[in-house]
């Protein structure tokens, strides 16, 4: 098993591209949810994730009920990172196989997304109010090496 990273119609390759560099360098597997913003031939997106592609375990779906459709059954958790969750990141206690879901950059993940789940699947990382949000690349970055931190860094060294 692992952790897995689902990004819900990223629009930025180069951030698609660095988390897929953190996927391979963690062997978190990586969700792309369509529609994406980039081809996945996209020169930034492959730049940003360097020579690393062949490491990533990438799966792609048409829709985020397509997603779901693909995961029912299965004994997965959903965790959806937003500025408005109640629950703070570091206070969810991770499991593998769990699913980190991350929004576009410019919107986050739809409210009626975000409906279909328990208010406690929705976590948020802590910040002050000088900004909206962080970087997407960023948030995914910190709530995997969380996630991982607590799992105890399976094959990492």
């Amino acid at each position: 098993m692992s952790i897995h990273i689902v990004l819900h119609e990223p629009l930025i390759p180069s951030n698609t591209g660095n988390i897929a560099r953190t996927c391979a360098a963690t062997g978190v597997h990586l969700h792309l949810i369509r529609p994406l913003g980039f081809s996945t031939d996209d020169k930034a997106l492959k730049r940003a994730g360097l020579d690393y592609w062949h490491a990533v375990h990438v799966f792609y779906y048409d829709s985020f009920a397509h997603f779901e459709e693909v995961h029912a059954g299965h004994k997965h958790r959903f965790f959806f990172v937003e500025t408005s969750g109640e629950k703070a990141y570091s206070d969810v206690a991770f499991q593998d196989g769990d699913f980190i879901v991350l929004g576009k950059e410019t919107s986050g993940l739809p409210e009626e997304l975000l409906q279909d789940y328990p208010k406690d699947q929705v976590i948020r990382i802590p910040m002050g109010t000088a900004t909206r949000s962080l970087n997407l690349s960023n948030c995914a970055a910190i709530v995997t090496f969380e996630a991982l931190r607590q799992i105890g860094f399976p094959g990492l060294k």
